[in-house]
């Protein structure tokens, strides 16, 4: 008989406690054994794309100024009016003008009242030397008076010409059919001549204007695809290309004006509208590169290294690393089509450590 059995309460007691021990194991097996978010490495041969935003201006902006300062008097256009070519869109102050037109024609009368008594001096002159009455001394000094009256009737005759023409200027006229896109000066205002008073941006090409950092001029010159989406027309997208490219660096932004054009706009495009300019680089090489999220990047001393899933547990691996994209890298070397990276956390796991690979992470 010397056996002894346990009552019921501590039966009940022993399978609790073996219950919670194994929960235990349990749960520090899952601690172990995080969960992680990865991504399928996808190797192709085009580059990463990026985007620049963008303003879609004309592609002839003109901005016109008066030829002659004056007093603005009349403004004939707003903000957007639609204008055709000559017509009226400020005018100045002519009053000035029509007294400097009124003294040089009379400049020119009297230029041209001295010029007919030269020519009557020079006529009896010559009558006169002819019968040897007077010396040639005599007669060539009445031809130079002649030859002198002669240009002074057509340096008046010039100057009545150049204030006509000024008195023209008193009134801008578009120089081409187009939209105004801005007025920088009111009834009232002196403007100088030259000063820039109106913005025309003429009927057609339209493109987009665009800020590129120093680093992407490069890459942007030799785009494989450029796309233009617009904000506001969620339905149009349009394939750019690029124009023209501004030899210096904006001197506070320390950007590069780019102006991509837009073959076949259509109507819909309206002036000023933020437009989405998308540069998928070319195709490398060897097609043999992939891009990755930068946290996917795990940097050991001056090695750029990813953790690799394989069988379940991470294996550390160095790659090579190329250009930057939005938030991506180009791994060069060091990965094979269809192998699966962490893209998170990498900086707490280590080398063998197995791990959970969650759907939709």
């Amino acid at each position: 008989m010397g056996k002894k059995y346990l009552t019921g309460g501590a039966a009940v007691i022993v399978i609790a406690g073996l219950l919670l021990a194994g929960c235990g194991t349990e749960e520090k097996a899952r601690e172990e054994a995080p969960l992680v978010r990865t991504q399928v490495v996808r190797m192709g041969g085009a580059g990463q794309p990026v985007s620049y935003s963008g303003e879609v201006r004309g592609r002839y902006e003109s901005q016109l100024a008066f030829q002659v300062g004056g007093k603005i008097v009349r403004r004939a256009v707003e903000l957007g009016s639609a204008v055709n070519p000559g017509d009226t869109l400020l005018e100045i102050d002519p009053k000035d003008i029509s007294q400097a037109v009124a003294v040089s024609a009379a400049q020119v009368y009297s230029a041209e009242s001295q010029l007919k008594l030269a020519e009557n001096n020079l006529h009896r002159y010559r009558q006169l030397y002819e019968q040897a009455a007077v010396s040639r001394a005599q007669y060539e000094q009445y031809q130079n008076a002649y030859d002198a009256a002669l240009a002074a009737a057509r340096q008046a005759s010039a100057q009545h010409a150049q204030t006509s023409n000024q008195l023209g200027y008193s009134v801008l006229r578009a120089n081409g059919a187009g939209v105004i896109s801005a007025v920088n000066a009111e009834v009232g205002q002196v403007v100088s001549a030259g000063q820039a008073v109106v913005t025309l941006v003429r009927d057609g090409e339209r493109e987009v204007e665009i800020d590129v950092p120093e680093n992407r001029g490069e890459e942007l010159r030799k785009a494989g695809k450029i796309s233009v989406n617009f904000w506001a027309l969620p339905g149009v997208a349009l394939a750019g290309k690029v124009r023209e490219v501004a030899p210096m660096a904006d001197k506070v932004s320390r950007t590069y004006k780019v102006r991509v054009s837009l073959p076949d706009c259509p109507p819909e495009v309206k002036l000023g509208m933020t437009a989405t300019v998308t540069v998928t680089p070319p195709a490398s090489g060897n097609g043999r590169s992939a891009y990755i999220p930068l946290a996917a990047v795990y940097q050991t001393g001056d090695s750029p290294c990813v953790w690799v899933v394989d069988k379940g547990a991470v294996v550390l691996r160095k790659v090579r690393l190329g250009a930057f994209g939005d938030g991506k890298v180009e791994v060069a070397e060091g990965l094979a089509d269809g192998e699966t990276i962490v893209t998170a956390g990498v900086h707490k796991l280590r080398e063998g450590l197995k791990v959970r690979t969650g759907d939709g992470l």
